[in-house]
């Protein structure tokens, strides 16, 4: 099993590494222009039209015309790149596939339970490092749902938010990359475990609309930013004390 092949293909192994560099800024930060990816890159414009052209051909990437640009004055308007399932794929596949046959093993061995604590372990990490971010934000509920997305999006997450109902009460969080997406699809309890963590950070009860790992284009998370109790609650201490009175037996005086 000898490999000497592998030298002269050395210069391919820089262009390949380039190239997928350029993938995971589309995945990052797509939609993106080639005209971006070149600055972020100190490439030029020509070398990264080649690698896009790659990506293109090979299904890994795919043009994107976002909502609201209008037809510039001169020339066509730029295009813009998102990422396919098969470009996310082809960065994740290796570590995915460890991954899920690792869950599976626990699974195996020590049951569902401990597939739920790996999760809100892992997740448990993550809510640690953000809780001291979230809190210098402020106690501003907006505040905190962007702070969180520029937290995720420092971790890959490619994280944006956008008003959600016409009355502005709510943001929608959504993650446009997840390094655990191909695992998620087989073991839900990862997103649940991350779900749970946004709403701790947040103060608030937010829900999960869609997943990359259910189908979804994005992970969006419905934040609420302003806390609305439950009806109940005008009444509860009738309720309460509703609950706690009970018929005379001759044994409860005690306190009266």
């Amino acid at each position: 099993m000898s490999v000497p092949e592998s030298r002269p293909v050395a210069p391919h192994d820089g262009e390949a590494s380039t190239r997928e560099r350029v993938l995971e800024l589309v995945v990052e930060q797509g939609p993106v222009s080639a005209a971006t990816l070149a600055r972020v890159l100190h490439l030029t414009p020509a070398a990264v039209r080649r690698h896009i052209t790659h990506l293109e051909d090979h299904g890994q990437v795919v043009v994107h015309d976002p909502a609201g640009l209008g037809a510039r004055g001169r020339g066509r308007p730029a295009r813009h790149y998102v990422a396919t399932d098969a470009g996310r794929a082809v960065l994740s596949d290796a570590y995915s596939d460890l991954a899920t046959h690792a869950l599976g093993f626990l699974r195996q061995v020590a049951g569902a339970d401990a597939v739920e604590a790996f999760a809100a372990s892992r997740v448990g990490e993550l809510e640690r490092r953000y809780a001291s971010i979230l809190e210098a934000a402020g106690p501003a509920p907006a505040a905190r749902v962007h702070a969180l997305a520029d937290a995720l999006t420092s971790d890959g997450y490619a994280a944006t938010t956008r008003s959600a109902g016409t009355a502005g009460l709510a943001l929608q969080l959504c993650q446009g990359h997840c390094p655990v997406q191909d695992v998620a699809e087989e073991f839900p309890q990862l997103c649940e475990a991350e779900t749970q963590a946004f709403s701790r950070l947040l103060g608030v009860h937010v829900q999960r609309l869609a997943t990359l790992a259910g189908g979804g284009h994005v992970c969006t998370t419905h934040v609420p930013l302003t806390a609305v109790r439950p009806r109940t609650t005008r009444v509860s201490g009738a309720q309460e004390a509703a609950r706690t009175t009970t018929p005379p037996t001759g044994d409860v005086t005690e306190g009266n």
